[in-house]
């Protein structure tokens, strides 16, 4: 008895483990000289002669990178062997169906609240004044114990700086890239199954941008989570593309158009209207400095070869031979997220744990700093389904458990 429950907690901390090395961290950019571009280039075009004073504005803008969101997942995506059928047919199917499921993998990484200040300071001229903008661009990186596996860069394409004086509207264009399919996600899958290029192909990354902004108009209507602009970004990774370690690198030269497409475009953040009072008493209207979040969906996904497919008898008994306790992993799933302020790096780092909840343990919770209300209460709720699992797998295996 004293072995079985050994195993079971064995296969619970190989399980956390391996699930833990799965960390996006995404940046938000900001410019100390994005704000005197556009005062320059509207200085060309003299289209709006209030932006003159942008230069001054831009001196005490801050640098490198604003914001840092750091999102930690535990994502098993299970997928449970089904029943034993005779059929050939219907075997082929239930497999088809398992590798269709391992071939994607998806994730989201959100802001928990808004972020502010897409500009330096309030503004006395307008709800979109870009005046002091310092927004410009975003970044995400996934390390690996301690290497970079993934990783892109984002920033507002300067060659359409017309579109943001014109049409209040901006672009990006995508400046470094860094990635590879036997370092992904891929396959989705708890069972230890590499990515191989004999078995998977096309592989592709995907990207979804959303930009949403809440802000106060002048008659005092208030805009809630407003869609400001979305950006869309494809890569297909193709073998032969590849180092000799595997990795596709990217760097775009200064200047140059990028290699891969960032399609879509975003309104700049409507400020939100507010008064201001001197030290006269004066009464002026004015705007505030942006508030906005991010959302990104992030997705890896491949197809499995024609090779693959031939052999899907031989990989189903493989698979058998390593699929884990089904009692183990058959729970509902618990999601919880902590935010906290940095004040070393003068970042929000935001901390998400997605697990089965018969993995969420106290101990586990502590080690993710999510000590909260809900974490305490979600802990308590996996102790109690992990010791229900301890119990069915010993009473399978015909003894009375243990007490701890």
């Amino acid at each position: 008895m004293r072995k079985s429950v050994l195993t079971l907690i064995a296969l619970l901390t190989s399980i956390i483990t391996q699930a833990q090395k799965v960390e996006y961290t995404t940046f938000i950019y900001t410019s100390d000289n994005l704000a005197e571009e556009i005062a320059q280039k509207s200085s060309e075009t003299e289209s709006r002669g209030y932006l003159a004073d942008l230069y001054n504005a831009s001196k005490n803008a801050s640098k490198g990178i604003a914001s840092g969101y750091v999102s930690s997942f535990i994502d098993m995506g299970v997928n449970a062997i089904g029943s034993l059928f005779t059929s050939n047919a219907r075997h082929q199917q239930e497999w088809n169906e398992m590798v269709k499921k391992e071939n994607v993998y998806q994730t989201q990484i959100s802001t928990v609240s808004e972020v502010n200040d897409f500009y330096k300071e309030t503004s006395f001229d307008g709800a979109m004044d870009p005046k002091g903008m310092t927004f410009d661009g975003i970044g995400c990186l996934r390390k690996e114990a301690g290497d970079t596996v993934f990783y892109i860069s984002c920033h507002i394409d300067r060659s359409k700086i017309n579109r943001i004086i014109n049409h209040s509207k901006f672009e990006l264009v995508l400046d470094t890239l860094i990635i590879s399919p036997t370092r992904s996600n891929l396959p989705n899958t708890t069972l230890s199954i590499p990515y191989s290029f004999k078995e998977r192909k096309n592989f592709t990354l995907s990207m979804d941008i959303r930009l949403l902004s809440s802000w106060m108009n002048e008659i005092v209507q208030l805009q809630k989570d407003q869609e400001l602009g979305r950006f869309a970004i494809n890569i297909p990774v193709d073998e032969s593309v590849l180092d000799s370690k595997g990795f596709l690198h990217y760097v775009r030269h200064d200047g140059q158009p990028s290699a891969y497409k960032v399609l879509g475009e975003s309104f700049i953040v409507p400020r939100s209207f507010m008064g201001h009072r001197d030290e006269n008493d004066n009464y002026r209207n004015s705007w505030g400095t942006g508030e906005y979040k991010l959302e990104i969906t992030l997705k890896e996904t491949c197809e499995a070869t024609d090779a693959y497919k031939k052999n899907w008898k031989a990989d189903r008994k493989y698979r058998k031979s390593l699929a884990p306790h089904r009692n183990l992993l058959e729970t509902s799933w618990q999601t919880i997220s902590n935010q906290r302020w940095d004040e070393m790096t003068k970042s929000w780092v935001i901390t998400t744990l997605k697990a089965p909840a018969s993995i969420i343990s106290r101990d586990l919770i502590d080690k993710l700093g999510l000590n909260t209300a809900t974490t305490a209460s979600a802990g308590a709720n996996a102790q109690a389904a992990q010791m229900a699992a301890m119990k069915a797998a010993a009473a399978k295996q015909g003894a009375a458990p243990q007490k701890p």
